[in-house]
């Protein structure tokens, strides 16, 4: 099974979000470097959330519970486009996106600018092997309760991100 490309180029940047740079998936990750990412909430039309477990060959938090998918924002990237992308790449759906809110970067994101965006889709997600090890429906009170169970199932930037969204978007 294919793993992430070590040589995919990321912008680099500072505590604002501004571009100072380009480095590599490896060097961005080796070095702490900070960067962006966008994550998407897909749900149903019965309001529940779709969280996907990441694969065994992932770089960073393998087999961890996540968002409905996520990704790194390519160099020049934005984050809308990159979540509409990851949603068609990961899990196989089109869908618009709305935003909700972007935490800074830091240790409890991995180091990146973190974007969430939802969706709502009764489509029937179609995960792509080298990314996705399994797919879960469940209420959000649900996910939370595991989460407050047992964060370490669950990668850091999804920990952040569905707190924040329990205590303010709901």
């Amino acid at each position: 099974m294919p793993y992430d490309n070590p040589a995919e180029l990321f912008d680099v940047v500072d505590a604002e979000d501004r571009v100072i740079g380009q480095a590599t998936r490896s060097e961005v990750h080796a070095r702490g470097l900070l960067h962006r990412a966008s994550h998407v909430f897909v749900f149903n039309s019965d309001g529940q959330l779709l969280l996907q477990q990441r694969s065994a060959t992932k770089d960073a938090h393998p087999l961890c519970w996540t968002s409905s998918c996520s990704g790194h924002l390519d160099a020049g990237e934005t984050y809308e486009i990159a979540a509409v992308r990851e949603l068609k790449e990961e899990i196989g759906l089109e869908a618009d996106v709305e935003f909700l809110v972007k935490l800074p970067a830091g240790p409890e994101t991995s180091n990146e600018h973190t974007a969430l965006f939802r969706t709502t889709s009764d489509d029937c997600p179609r995960p792509d092997p080298t990314e996705v090890a399994d797919l879960q429906w469940g209420d959000v009170d649900q996910w939370f309760g595991m989460l407050a169970v047992d964060p370490e199932r669950f990668d850091p930037p999804f920990r952040e991100l569905l707190t924040w969204f329990v205590e303010t978007a709901r």
